[in-house]
């Protein structure tokens, strides 16, 4: 696998930064290629655990090359603090790379993204509120700054004077808040600039030098298919593209350095936020995931959404990302459970017709009025947080990774039983 990205293949949330740390171990470069600290990777290894939000996974290894890639948008002082605790747990960061041409994000985004939301009010999409949409926007509209303006700051002068006076009449006149003081910004971001500079680098250059070494690369991407501004749930959706066709841009790579794409597939189905969601499950059944799985956000702390695995879902996510493989991840949230039902196809009633999709709806009106349609299996009693091989799995477990993998129509390599980096069946 020497260019393999890792996608998730739901609304976020499917477990990709303990496949990242899995299969970093044999790599020599980890790349996050979009989104900003609206995401969260929790790894458990022997040192405890550690939340990520901008930091690539495989920052973990001394021998990984930890890259941010073009595509994110950077908040400095959540990138600082990350760096900044990783060193106070003996990890000196020497391994981490950022790219000069990724955006950075300003308090002023913050403040509009906070700002839009509560105007917003019920029709909220249900954002972070940590500006990553209007940052996004201003890289679109050619107004961003960029990690590489923190090492000049003279055109950082510049550039904060051109945006601020127009956010700041934004804030005050549109949404009746606050502005931000240049100076205020401009003194806290020539101090982000003195932490970071030893970590900007020309990271596509690097890239390319690594495989042309034949090094294995992982390019990790944040959030998941549904939640992509082009193909998800929109408007509840993120403000990038986390489909395995973005790692090339947001990475700065061409698409033929690509060998294989993995999919991360939880084993039933999560969504923080607002927006349909098919399957969603309410009362014990749905507590059952919360508790078991522990659903609650990296990011935000806020209660998952929790129902049973969509396949009509995972068919679309192997068909955008072209999908070589899939890990499924938190099978063991699934034992005790008399049955396990999964979701094969849609009903939509219209007009007093009835029709049924094994597809993905063509039109966002059709989802939110699509019906699941569930098939049952039988389920399993045993503790399977102990095997390491598929033959020590439960045959009904061995029977639902099965049609999983049939259903999608590729392979399941990985399989993790617990949170736990060992804690994985190879396939």
């Amino acid at each position: 696998m020497p260019a393999t990205i890792v996608v998730g293949t739901q609304w976020g949330d499917e477990g990709k930064g303990r496949v990242i740390d899995n299969l970093a171990e044999q790599s020599q470069m980890v790349v996050r290629f979009q989104g900003g600290n609206n995401a969260g990777h929790t790894i458990v290894n022997e040192a405890g655990e550690f939340k990520f939000h901008l930091i690539p996974s495989g920052i973990l290894y001394p021998h990984v090359t930890a890259m941010i890639g073009n595509g994110v948008v950077i908040d400095p002082r959540v990138l600082c603090q990350e760096i900044d605790a990783l060193k106070a747990r003996g990890y000196d960061c020497g391994n981490l790379r950022i790219s000069s041409n990724a955006h950075l994000i300003m308090p002023y985004h913050i403040l509009l993204d906070s700002a839009h939301e509560t105007q917003l009010g019920k029709r909220k999409i249900g954002t972070t509120r940590r500006g990553i949409g209007p940052a996004y926007t201003d890289k679109a509209a050619r107004l961003g700054i960029r990690v590489q303006d923190l090492t000049d700051k003279k055109i950082l002068r510049q550039k904060l004077d051109t945006a601020i006076g127009e956010k700041n009449d934004l804030l005050e006149k549109v949404y009746n808040s606050p502005g931000v003081d240049p100076f205020e910004v401009m003194e806290q971001y020539a101090h982000f600039a003195d932490e970071l500079a030893s970590y900007i680098a020309d990271t596509s250059l690097l890239i390319d030098k690594a495989l042309k070494r034949g090094e294995k690369v992982l390019f990790e991407g944040a959030q998941g298919t549904m939640l992509d501004i082009d193909h998800g749930t929109y408007p509840f959706v993120t403000s990038s593209n986390p489909i395995a066709g973005a790692a090339c841009v947001g990475a700065g790579v061409g698409p033929t350095a690509i060998d294989e794409v993995i999919g991360v597939c939880k084993a039933y189905t999560t969504r923080v936020g607002e927006g349909p969601f098919p399957t969603e499950l309410d009362g014990a059944l749905g507590d059952h995931f919360v508790n078991r799985g522990a659903e609650y956000g990296t990011t935000t702390g806020r209660k998952r959404r929790c129902g049973w695995l969509d396949l009509v879902v995972l068919k679309y996510a192997v068909r955008l990302n072209g999908l070589t493989g899939l890990a499924i991840t938190k099978l063991d949230v699934l034992s005790n459970l008399d049955q396990i039902n999964f979701c094969s196809m849609y009903e939509y009633e219209h007009d007093g017709a009835c029709e049924n999709f094994t597809d993905f709806p063509p039109h966002q009106s059709m989802f939110y009025h699509c019906r699941p349609v569930y098939q049952t299996l039988p389920g399993w009693k045993e503790d399977i947080s102990g095997a390491r091989k598929l033959s020590e799995l439960p045959p009904e477990a061995r029977d639902y990774l099965k049609l999983i993998s049939e259903e999608a129509g590729v392979p399941v390599r990985i399989v993790s039983v617990g949170p736990g980096r060992d804690e994985t069946v190879e396939m």
